[in-house]
């Protein structure tokens, strides 16, 4: 995209941050800044951690990374579970290596906690198979609004920052408030970096954000997302706790066991997607430290550049 040299960047030890909700570009401006800052771009999509989920996660290919490096993709099996704890201390070390090499680390994407685990102080709270079974055995049982309650009445700080149908959320909340003995938003994230960090946010108004969403869901089934599902449930995708429930997975293993009609499947995907979308501006938008971009600014790479530089003008 540019022949030119990489900038210089005197603030030693800065990271910088691409977050917002999907469909915003995000990728594509990290793969830009990289290429003008010299930087190495670390993924924090938590299902582009999963080999062979490509086009469900709109990963960037080979040939659209421009050859800059990309870590902590393609990293776990489908069968394998995605963990917070495991990530923080896999991108913190690609961070610091990036550091190390005098690159800009450049962190990229719209998974919530998975940011916040690599920049902010943050201790991921411990877990216990048995505890985490016996309330998953619960939410089937009782299903997630009895479970939500429960968690209501032991913490209601927590409950008030969970979505009420995030299942899987709610049994690690009361996981770790029965193995601690502590509320679980005393695990929660602080707004404190551990290392300097600018952090850009991509936002577009809603209809424009939902007319993307509609239109990639139905490119993803077009470009041969079934086919990929295909191949991936011979490499265990049904058996994967997280992987299989991923949005736009879940729809095409229902496509292809017949549940759903190839238009059904998209449909559910665009409606699912344009609802997390909510959620990530929900989590991303009240934090005072990103500086948020229009995702279709004609000079959006101009407008990125501006505020890296600001930062470093700031130290």
């Amino acid at each position: 995209m540019t022949g030119s040299p990489p900038e210089s960047t005197p603030a030693a030890g800065r990271v910088l941050a691409i977050v917002g909700p999907t469909a915003t570009g995000k990728s594509d401006l990290a793969v830009a800044l990289a290429e003008k800052l010299g930087g190495e771009i670390v993924n924090a999509d938590a299902m582009q951690l999963y080999r062979g989920m490509n086009i469900g996660t709109a990963k960037l290919t080979v040939a659209q990374r421009h050859g800059i490096p990309h870590h902590q993709l393609d990293v776990l099996d489908v069968t394998a579970e995605a963990s917070v704890a495991a990530y923080q201390q896999a991108s913190r070390g690609d961070i610091a290596a990036i550091l190390a090499r005098g690159g800009v680390p450049i962190l990229v994407g719209g998974s919530g906690l998975y940011v916040r685990a690599a920049l902010d102080h943050l201790d991921i709270p411990p877990t216990d198979p048995a505890v985490r079974a016996r309330w998953e055995e619960r939410l089937t049982s009782e299903g997630v609004e009895a479970l939500y309650a429960v968690l209501g009445q032991r913490d209601p700080v927590a409950a008030a920052r969970i979505e009420p149908r995030n299942g899987r959320r709610i049994v690690r909340a009361l996981e770790v408030i029965e193995l601690t003995g502590a509320p679980f938003s005393a695990t929660l994230p602080t707004r404190q970096t551990v290392r300097p960090t600018t952090v850009i946010g991509l936002t577009l108004d809603r209809p424009a954000l939902d007319a993307r969403i509609n239109a990639r869901s139905a490119a993803m089934f077009a470009h041969g997302l079934l086919d990929e599902v295909t191949f991936l449930l011979t490499q265990g995708l049904a058996d994967g706790r997280t992987a299989r429930t991923a949005i736009g997975y879940a729809q095409a293993i229902a496509c292809l066991r017949g549940d759903l009609t190839e238009a059904q499947a998209v449909a559910d995907t665009a409606t699912l997607t344009r609802k997390f979308a909510r959620r990530q501006q929900s989590w991303f938008g009240p934090d005072p430290r990103i500086s948020w971009v229009p995702a279709d600014a004609p000079d959006l790479l101009d407008r990125a550049m501006a505020i890296w530089r600001a930062a470093h003008q700031g130290e």
